[in-house]
């Protein structure tokens, strides 16, 4: 209240920067000044955290709800199909954690298949990047990602016919548990030219999830640019209640002669996503000699890992949030765009997570690499940001709902779940431009401009 009222910065160092803590930042600015009439934004952010955090449990048990009804009814064939075992007596109970249990995302889009399957090695080889092969196995496999490690090796080695490597479970400082998940593949178990990694990215019903996606709290690492924090604590790179975590793992020097590690409290390193995927990936490097690898998720360059980077074939996201300053994106784009781009950003429609946090004159958030936006007809378009970067501009309230409108006309073919949430899209456009059906749709129908 006095950080609202009378822009007390003292009462809100913990989200804001100052010229005495710069390493820790919630503004734009340099100096931490926020201007009165930019404050609200900065609480509104703070308060609708703090109530998706009290929302956290009633939205974790709603997930575990829907997802064992979604299950229940289709492992026994459909709502007929359960009506009728349960006459029988021979109802089939989901039992989560096993290859027949799908996630919500799962549900939404049942399609397993890649669109071209044996194709992705020659394209590999050829370095064809932007190949539709390419993408929508990237694409797959960030949908893939939600589900269980059971779910993963099934599908990668019955359906993609490829290698599973492992099944990760990462710390995460900000949510104080094993919740970054992320999974390795290979094209074929020996002498592989292609490996992949794919990262989980917000789940629907995890409220610290889409706390993170509205926190506008950044680290700054000099020389490199400002970087959202929970991405960072996703990583297990640090944690904000210990500013000193973050300069350990990222300017180790500095935490050497001033801070001393041994008093830092710092969590075991091989049970991080950053180390775990680092150190198998440079394993499968030096087991298979000839093969590049692909990220799906956000990617980090700030350790001097030539050797890694050499082997990078390519980064994709899709629908991802910013996270850093303009100053990271240009250092990140000096590592990814020669001899030729190889971070893509894909953004369909409406969709409301990769317009947040916001890029506006209090926030500064930015993009970086190439977007291939599609609109809501599979048009795909090339460019630095998507249309209506910021999502609420009352000047696209009715194009918006126009375009939900729309959106549910079209799925009406699909299955009632999936038209569920094309119905509460109708009310938050951008939620069910998120849904994993579009970016498939995309990849595999879209025509280039």
């Amino acid at each position: 209240m006095k950080y609202l009222l009378w822009g007390d910065l003292e009462s809100g160092l913990r989200f804001l920067e100052s010229s005495d803590r710069g390493s820790v930042a919630m503004g734009g600015g340099a100096s931490g000044e926020e201007e009165a009439n930019d404050r609200w934004i900065i609480i509104v952010s703070i308060v609708v955290r703090k109530l998706l955090g009290l929302c956290s449990k009633p939205m974790e048990l709603t997930g575990y709800g829907v997802d064992f009804i979604l299950n229940l009814i289709s492992q026994n064939g459909s709502l007929l199909g359960l009506l009728s075992n349960t006459l029988n007596g021979e109802v089939i109970i989901p039992k989560r954690g096993t290859e027949t249990f799908i996630s919500t995302i799962g549900q939404l889009d049942e399609r397993v298949e890649l669109y071209k399957p044996g194709s992705v090695t020659e394209r590999i080889v050829n370095l064809e990047l932007d190949d539709r092969a390419i993408m929508d196995l990237c694409m797959m496999a960030s949908k893939l990602a939600y589900e269980n490690a059971q779910v993963v090796k099934n599908v990668v080695v019955h359906h993609w016919k490829m290698h599973f490597v492992d099944f990760y479970n990462g710390w995460d400082d900000y949510q104080k548990e094993n919740s970054t998940q992320v999974f390795m593949i290979c094209d074929k178990p020996k002498d592989a030219t292609l490996i992949l990694i794919s990262f989980r990215g917000t789940e629907p019903f995890n409220a610290n999830d889409w706390s993170t996606d509205i926190d506008y709290s950044w680290y700054e690492i000099p020389k490199v640019g400002k970087l959202h924090m929970e991405f960072l604590e996703a990583l297990g790179l640090g944690n904000r209640e210990d500013i000193r975590t973050f300069r350990y793992h990222l300017q180790t020097k500095i935490v050497k002669e001033s801070d001393g590690i041994d008093k830092i409290d710092i969590r075991s390193l091989d049970m991080t996503a950053y180390h775990m995927v680092r150190e198998k990936l440079r394993s499968l490097l030096e087991e298979h000699k000839n093969a590049k690898f692909i990220v799906t998720g956000h990617m980090l360059v700030i350790h001097e890992e030539k050797k890694l980077m050499e082997k990078l074939l390519g980064v994709y996201t899709f629908g991802q949030p910013r996270v850093g300053n303009r100053q990271l994106g240009k250092f990140m784009e000096a590592h990814f765009d020669h001899p030729v781009p190889k971070y893509f950003r894909v953004v369909y429609s409406n969709d409301l997570v990769p317009r947040l946090p916001y890029d506006d004159k209090t926030f500064l958030y930015k993009h970086f690499g190439v977007c291939l936006y599609y609109n809501s007809c599979y048009i795909e378009q090339r460019m630095e940001e998507e249309p209506n970067k910021n999502f609420f501009d009352i000047e696209q309230l009715i194009p918006e709902h126009a375009n939900a409108v729309w959106e549910l006309i079209r799925g009406l073919a699909m299955g009632w779940f999936s038209i569920l949430v094309r119905v509460l899209g109708l009310e938050m456009p951008g939620m069910s431009a998120h849904c994993p059906t579009n970016y498939i749709n995309s990849v595999r129908l879209g025509k280039s401009m």
